[in-house]
């Protein structure tokens, strides 16, 4: 964590840049009503991997994007790769490049895993007419 950041300073932080990678509504609709169960998470998450992580100078929000997509990709975690299609588009990854970077990950982590993220692309293509 940024030594110089609060805790609120973080979480303002993250919910600006998640909302600029993800958009508004889907922030909205993961975020909305938290309860006492997953509030922590949602908290944490903001903060942390939004507000302290993405706001690192070292990367450009297009080389995090597609730094998670192979890792997504390679993990199996088809929900939140398909979300992070999504935050990749708006960083200006193309559908082209995205195309290489499933094929990249056919090579190092299998067939399997190339045909699941390869289908959730065309899900993610089809539904956002990309």
């Amino acid at each position: 964590m940024s030594d110089d950041k609060t805790s609120s300073d973080l979480r303002a932080q993250g919910d600006k840049i998640r909302r600029e990678v993800l958009g508004d509504a889907r922030v909205d609709s993961t975020t909305r009503d938290p309860d006492a169960f997953n509030a922590p998470l949602i908290d944490y998450l903001t903060k942390y991997a939004w507000g302290d992580v993405w706001s690192r100078p070292g990367l450009d929000k297009r080389s995090r994007s597609i730094l998670n997509l192979g890792m997504l990709s390679a993990l199996g975690r088809a929900d939140e790769l398909r979300l992070h299609i999504r935050g990749a588009l708006c960083n200006g990854v193309t559908k082209e490049e995205i195309q290489e970077i499933f094929l990249q990950v056919a090579v190092y982590c299998g067939a399997p895993a190339a045909l699941e993220v390869f289908k959730v692309a065309e899900e993610v293509f089809e539904e956002d007419g990309v």
